[in-house]
């Protein structure tokens, strides 16, 4: 049989690894959506999730907005294919809210996206060929690894406050076989660590983008989500100031409304130089031509009437589970275990004494105390640091935290004794 020639056995049952592209040995399952199924078991305490907590989600406002979509004239448009950029109107609103945030901008640097993981995806896309770094922090956002991942890059650790020089990272790429083609980070209340990057760290990260001429991709999914300190502008806004308008801007600011109204309407937003936007336009339309247009009017819809008021509802019932959240772990945990202590956002970051596996924590306190996080391995682009966890504080009541804690703190002390 000649080489590469199939049987006629084989030729009845396709060999799916021979057809797959290399790729997807890079790609694997979400902990987090594995975690998320966890949290219809009703004796499961999760902190596992980042998730926002469908009671304080406006579904009254939605139920009226969709309704008059589709009864106040605007039904053909709303049900009609539309233009891939999206729609007009919610697009002046996103200009609106930039400017508040120090970013002068017009239509055409906003790109509507279905949330901010496709906005990932696209920017990956767009930058990445096989064997190129990406900068990324240690640890970092699981699902940008995995945005990024089916892409074929390399990974290099990202030092946000500047003791890493540029020729360092160049050299490194190099050694990889490629080139830095951008430094990827969540500003505010990071997901994982709940760390924000300071304004110095800010700049440090134009200068050095500047010096590789490289991009910068800016996640901002939990900018609104501040319950103390001031806020910091985005890396965008401060880039503004250095150049003097977005087009002469290498920043990428990625928007979404996941955490401030609705997760499940897939909206979100890309905002940056309009010779970048009309590339990734391109890829909205060879992807899914548009994002969905009612949910996009809804969304416009809500916002405009009731944005400011929503994100102060859920300013102040996150801020107070954050608050019951890290009392419990003042009282609960030993002192070898060390934590974050987010000035906004959704998530505290755990490091436990070296020696101690989440994973295999993870397992053992499903089993015996029903408490349910996210393992920390997942969000260091190496499969490091497995001594780390994640905990989210949106989602369960003030009661059912210190419950959790109480059981995860004494897990903990068992599993050092």
């Amino acid at each position: 049989m000649a080489d590469g020639e199939l049987s006629a056995s084989a030729r009845d049952h396709i060999d799916w690894e021979r057809v797959f592209a290399s790729r997807m040995g890079r790609m694997k399952a979400s902990e987090i959506r594995e975690l998320l199924k966890l949290l219809e078991k009703p004796d499961i305490i999760s902190f596992a999730g980042g998730i926002p907590d469908p009671a304080l989600f406006p579904a009254d406002d939605f139920a009226k907005a969709y309704a008059a979509i589709l009864t106040d004239g605007r039904q053909e448009a709303a049900l009609q294919y539309s233009v891939s950029e999206g729609y007009p109107l919610l697009r002046r609103w996103i200009v609106k809210e930039m400017a508040g945030l120090g970013v002068a901008c017009d239509v055409d640097n906003v790109l509507i996206v279905s949330g901010s993981q496709q906005a990932l995806d696209y920017l990956g896309k767009l930058m990445l060929s096989a064997g190129d770094t990406a900068l990324v922090t240690w640890p970092t956002y699981m699902g940008a690894l995995g945005a990024f991942n089916a892409y074929e890059p390399n990974y290099d650790r990202l030092v946000a406050h500047g003791n890493r020089s540029a020729e360092d990272y160049r050299r490194t790429a190099q050694a990889a076989g490629g080139r830095v083609k951008f430094a990827y980070c969540s500003v505010d209340f990071a997901n994982p660590t709940g760390e924000t990057l300071d304004r110095r760290a800010r700049e440090n990260l134009l200068d050095l983008a500047g010096e590789l001429d490289i991009a910068i991709i800016e996640d901002a999914a939990y900018q609104r989500l501040r319950y103390d300190g001031e806020a910091i502008p985005p890396i965008l806004a401060l880039e503004i100031e250095r150049t003097g308008s977005i087009e002469n801007c290498r920043t990428l600011y990625c928007g979404s409304f996941s955490k401030t109204l609705s997760p499940g309407l897939r909206v979100g937003w890309i905002c940056g130089a309009k010779e970048v936007i009309a590339k990734l336009v391109l890829m909205k339309q060879a992807a899914d031509l548009h994002s969905s247009t009612i949910n996009q009017m809804a969304i416009c819809d809500v916002a405009e009437s009731l944005f400011e008021e929503q994100v102060a509802k859920i300013r102040e019932a996150y801020s107070a589970r954050r608050d019951c959240m890290l009392a419990a772990l003042e009282r609960e945990m030993p002192k070898t275990v060390r934590w974050t202590k987010p000035e906004g956002g959704m998530f505290v970051w755990l490091t436990l004494p070296e020696g101690f596996d989440g994973a295999d924590l993870l397992a053992r306190s499903l089993e015996t105390q029903k408490v349910a996080f996210v393992p920390g391995r997942a969000f260091f682009a190496d499969g490091s640091n497995g001594n780390t966890l994640r905990l989210s504080f949106s989602r369960a009541d003030e009661a059912t935290i210190e419950e959790g804690i109480a059981r995860l703190g004494r897990l903990i002390r068992e599993a050092a004794a």
